[in-house]
């Protein structure tokens, strides 16, 4: 790629053992599979201050939304649960501010795992809390045992993901037990499972490119990595990045 984009990554944050510092971490497939596809990748530290988030976003072209822990249910107004891991609190407003403004700006976003949930609560979704137990007939969506589970998802017709993908079904990586119970209203339903849930949206409005899926296209290995997705949010970065300096900072 001639102009290769700069796609900031979200770091997660974890509290460590008592008297030792917290860190910031992520898994390597999230800015290898940017690297694949052209693109250079950003790590973005949780920063819950506009001023000093702003100013990063006004060199960046894209943003990758990772995967990680449970949003907390007392945010979204829900009781806890015992299967919920809750993310950190830094993290989760870090992450918070950083679709807030990511939004604002229209910059390509797309969102993976837990960023897909986040993307569509943010933007006033809901989720389920555990499936097991809100959807008791869904087909399972994680192995219990921790080890990988794939299971098919269908494009919607007409959708940007049929477009990257093609009509029909594919199979991917499923490691959730959360889903999307209400899409936000400026989303439309991307591909679904078997059972009906809700697995990719993408933004209604053209001028914005945002996707969000609950399988990892980032963590497949180089055998079957999946990178259509991953080149076709790379083009919209790129895309993004032969605009005008001057328009991107205002």
């Amino acid at each position: 790629m001639k102009n290769r984009p700069l796609i900031g990554i979200n770091a997660d944050y974890r509290a460590t053992a008592k008297g030792r510092t917290p860190h910031s971490y992520m898994q390597s497939g999230y800015y290898d599979c940017l690297l694949s596809a052209g693109a250079l990748p950003v790590i973005i530290p949780p920063l819950t201050k506009e001023h000093d988030l702003a100013p990063i976003l006004d060199r960046l072209d894209g943003v990758y939304l990772t995967g990680g822990d449970d949003l907390d249910p007392k945010k979204m107004g829900l009781a806890p649960h015992p299967s919920v891991t809750v993310m950190s609190e830094r993290r989760e407003n870090a992450d918070r501010l950083l679709i807030k403004l990511v939004q604002q700006r229209r910059m390509p976003v797309l969102g993976v795992g837990l960023g897909m949930q986040q993307l569509n609560v943010v933007n006033g979704g809901g989720i389920y809390l555990h499936l097991p137990e809100d959807l008791p007939r869904s087909i399972p969506h994680r192995d219990p045992q921790g080890g990988v589970h794939r299971h098919t998802v269908v494009m919607e017709p007409g959708t940007r993901m049929e477009e990257i993908y093609g009509p029909g079904e594919i199979r991917v990586n499923s490691y959730h037990h959360q889903g999307v119970r209400k899409l936000a209203p400026n989303f439309r339903v991307g591909a679904v499972a078997p059972d009906g849930l809700i697995e990719a949206f993408e933004g209604k409005d053209p001028g914005w490119w945002v996707v969000g899926v609950q399988w990892h296209p980032e963590n497949e290995g180089n055998i079957s990595l999946d990178m259509q997705l991953i080149e076709a949010f790379t083009e919209a970065a790129a895309m993004s990045h032969s605009a005008p300096a001057l328009a991107k900072v205002g």
